[in-house]
């Protein structure tokens, strides 16, 4: 069940604009910080989802663009072996899906965490570390929502 409070005004939620952005880049930051983990090359694809969900908050890609790149993304998941690898694919497709849905960035966040944690790596770390990212306005609002939402994941 969808957290209502990552429902956007104009589909009369209570996320408003600015806080919808502030999600999408922050958890642009929580996967490209995790990137480097992917195994070997990292894969075009990547690179390209978190380059069209920055022009998303900047109105120059569609919510069409970023569903798009978000499936190439999870595909990409799909097709690897490397544990790591599928973490790191599926925070940067939930980090551009973040433009369709807003609380796709708490799964884009988590992801991260479970690469760092399937790389061997503090999850500890990590989590400051994305902590650190958050702008105060959305805090409280994201902080809540991984504590519900990282029940599902084990991390």
């Amino acid at each position: 069940m969808r957290d209502k409070r990552f429902v956007a005004e104009h589909r009369n939620g209570v996320l408003k604009k600015e806080q919808h952005y502030q999600l999408i880049k922050w958890v642009c930051d929580c996967a490209e910080h995790v990137l480097p983990l992917y195994e070997g090359v990292v894969d075009e694809g990547l690179k390209h989802a978190l380059f069209i969900a920055k022009e998303w908050t900047k109105g120059k890609a569609s919510v069409g663009d970023a569903r798009k790149a978000a499936v190439a993304c999870h595909a990409l998941a799909r097709e690897s072996l490397n544990p790591v690898s599928i973490a790191v694919a599926r925070a940067v497709g939930h980090a551009v899906a973040t433009a369709h849905m807003a609380d796709h960035s708490l799964g884009g966040a988590l992801y991260a965490l479970k690469a760092v944690k399937n790389a061997g790596k503090s999850v500890d770390a990590e989590r400051t570390w994305q902590n650190k990212q958050l702008p105060k306005e959305i805090r409280e609002l994201v902080l809540t929502g991984m504590r519900e939402k990282e029940k599902h994941f084990k991390i």
